[in-house]
């Protein structure tokens, strides 16, 4: 019998390749630390937190230039991402 992931830990693990993709996007990078008011230490300390994954999906959803590049390299659509934020709010 196979295990089916929690909903929640799908989300969990689009907001690490959302993170993962921000941290190889250096004006990217640069803008989400400033909206969050974070550095990188704060960042990689959090990164398996739920805090730093709803900061992340919501960063992308406010900002619909890195939202479709993220989709594009993720093979994913805008709509999973919002998705994914709602899930998280339920984890």
């Amino acid at each position: 019998m196979l295990n089916a992931r929690k909903p929640s830990q799908s989300a969990e693990i689009l907001a690490l390749e959302a993170l993962g993709w921000l941290a190889g996007n250096e004006a990217g990078l640069a803008r989400f630390l400033a909206a969050t008011g974070s550095d990188i230490d704060t960042i990689r300390k959090g990164a398996g937190g739920m805090d730093i994954a709803r900061a992340v999906l919501d960063f992308l959803l406010e900002n619909e230039d890195l939202l479709l590049a993220f989709c594009e390299i993720a093979s994913t659509l805008p709509h999973a991402v919002q998705a994914a934020r709602r899930q998280l709010d339920g984890a």
